[in-house]
């Protein structure tokens, strides 16, 4: 949705500040992802400073796309390597707040984090075979920016376990709404 809706949106405001930027897409990929990585790390004992973190990886998110876009060094690898870093980073937001329900004696909210998690693959998954038959399919309510800026605001504010009820509805809706669009228009293209 918001991915949808913004688009390139920040290109043009960070214009002058990615053409500065001395390192690589790809290198602001990764640091994001270690950013991430750390960030998955504090999460499991603290859930505020982890969702700060997990905030600041998704800056570098942002920032490897525009610096990509701005400097055009867009390249299929970059924009590869970013999709599978993304895949490992949100499996370890969840699976490290699922630790830290579980060593809080919370397995309800372990099970809602596995079960976002589970979620969460079937959006990129019903993205990357739509894509595989040939069409686009960005479309549906929780995409990744929706679904890091709630886990990180549920994490700030001690609302985790409210925001992972939302997030176990919503990318299971997502998922759908992205199946049923993909069977709309291949069958649009049949007749």
């Amino acid at each position: 949705m918001l991915s949808e809706r913004l688009g390139h949106a920040f290109d043009k405001p960070l214009a002058n500040f990615a053409k500065n930027i001395p390192l690589t897409p790809n290198t602001l990929t990764l640091t994001g992802f270690l950013v991430t990585a750390y960030a998955s790390y504090v999460l499991t004992y603290n859930l505020r400073l982890g969702g700060v973190l997990v905030l600041a990886g998704g800056v570098f998110d942002v920032l490897d796309g525009v610096v990509a876009r701005v400097n055009r060094k867009s390249s299929k690898f970059g924009a590869f390597l970013d999709s599978v870093l993304d895949r490992y980073s949100d499996a370890l937001i969840l699976l490290a707040l699922a630790w830290n329900m579980i060593a809080n004696n919370d397995f309800p909210g372990m099970m809602l984090c596995l079960v976002t998690l589970v979620g969460s693959f079937l959006i990129s998954y019903a993205r990357a075979r739509a894509e595989g038959l040939g069409e686009n399919c960005r479309h549906g309510l929780m995409e990744r920016p929706e679904r890091i800026i709630l886990l990180a605001f549920g994490a700030i504010t001690g609302l985790i376990t409210p925001v992972l009820w939302i997030l176990v509805v919503f990318t299971h809706f997502t998922a759908l709404q992205r199946i049923y669009y993909v069977w709309k228009i291949t069958l649009e293209k049949r007749d």
